[in-house]
């Protein structure tokens, strides 16, 4: 087959895919026959911890990688082979790596100006202005803050007009609350601009502020894919569960139906899930419950709901909230938490008794998982 021309590869629009795309190195293999779409214009975040995959799928998406099997394309174009430079696709990475000696108007520029646009500069300064920091233009980098240098690095980004734009862990070195400025920051930006974003991150919070749709990877594979609130709702394993957010989970067996409730013993303790709650019909099962939805009371509750009682080991006051931390007993801990709102306080100290309560509609079931389950046995 002739091999497009660079121009051929960078005039690819539409919408991301990767068709059956695998990555080993020697006998690790850090991608697994992976295949997903992303769609064109959207925010996309793949989440995950060190070592899941995502910053090879990354590198792979920029051409800084070339898959051992499978395909990518834009829209109808395939890109597999391609060099990165030929590909309509540029990088944020977690370094800014301006230029010291140049200006932030020339930084921004620079691309346009390789390319022979005889507007460079105006583009440069529209870029700027996109994302608040024309006012500075004419500074170097090292007079700005490592918040106004990520700026500078997605203006100089997105000034090339790229068909996907890939941010890589970007705002890693950036403080809590410069953090979350820009989180907002870039929806915003996104939403203007209309690009294809591609956020990789092991932060969920940034994941599930920022993005339209995550994909959660483990092990080289993606494990669940869906809108945020849908992915920490109704979390379809164990993995999952942990991974976005927090979840209290006890592994046990299904042992009755209840209308339109499965039963399921769990550690001792007899506990209802929705059947559509439930990825798991009958056989052994994990159930789980986040912390949020769990009421800490000093006696049982006398509503219609599922409870167990335990003993606090810890009490942490977190501003918004009062974390505690309970032993059931079977010996699994569970984390609760409260809103401060000042309205009858929980006094509550480590050894108190309590019980926990919950609406059974927010517990949900996934699979047992196998690996997991086989290093408690160890453990005991």
């Amino acid at each position: 087959m002739a091999r497009k021309n660079a121009s051929g590869f960078r005039d690819a629009q539409g919408d991301l895919r990767l068709e059956n795309v695998t990555k080993s190195f020697a006998e690790f293999t850090a991608v697994d026959d992976l295949s997903l779409v992303v769609p064109r214009g959207s925010f996309f975040a793949l989440l995950g911890p060190s070592g899941c995959g995502k910053t090879t799928t990354l590198r792979m998406v920029a051409g800084l990688e070339q898959p051992t099997s499978g395909r990518l394309l834009i829209g109808d174009t395939d890109l597999t082979g391609s060099r990165s430079y030929e590909r309509p696709v540029n990088t944020v990475f977690q370094s800014y790596a301006l230029f010291p000696h140049l200006t932030i108007r020339d930084n921004v520029a620079f691309g346009p100006k390789r390319r022979g646009q005889s507007d460079a500069a105006a583009l440069a300064d529209d870029a700027l202005k996109l994302v608040q920091m024309d006012h500075l233009a004419g500074r170097k980098p090292a007079q700005l803050s490592g918040g106004q240098q990520q700026r500078v690095a997605l203006a100089r980004a997105i000034v090339n007009r790229p068909e996907v734009l890939l941010l890589d862990e970007p705002l890693g070195a950036l403080d809590l609350k410069l953090r979350r400025q820009m989180q907002v920051e870039l929806k915003r930006i996104q939403t203007e601009v209309g690009l294809t974003f591609i956020h990789v991150t092991h932060d969920q919070e940034e994941a599930m502020t920022m993005a339209d749709t995550v994909a959660v990877m483990n092990h080289g594979k993606i494990e669940q894919m869906g809108p945020p609130a849908q992915m920490y709702d109704l979390p379809s394993t164990a993995f999952v569960a942990n991974f976005v957010g927090q979840s209290n989970l006890g592994s046990g067996r299904v042992v009755d139906r209840d209308g339109s409730h499965l039963v399921a013993e769990i550690q001792g303790t007899k506990v209802k899930i929705p059947l559509e709650r439930s990825a798991v019909a009958d056989g052994d099962i994990t159930f789980g419950v986040r912390p949020e939805k769990v009421r800490v009371m000093r006696r049982p509750s006398e509503g219609v709901g599922d409870d167990v009682k335990g003993t606090v080991l810890d009490v942490s006051f977190t501003g918004v909230a009062t974390q505690y931390l309970v032993q059931l007993p079977s010996g699994t801990v569970w984390s609760c938490y409260e809103q401060n709102l000042d309205v009858e306080p929980i006094d509550l100290r480590p050894g108190d008794d309590v019980w926990l309560s919950w609406n059974p509609h927010h517990a949900f079931g996934v699979p047992v998982d196998e690996a997991e389950a086989r290093a408690a046995a160890e453990a005991i």
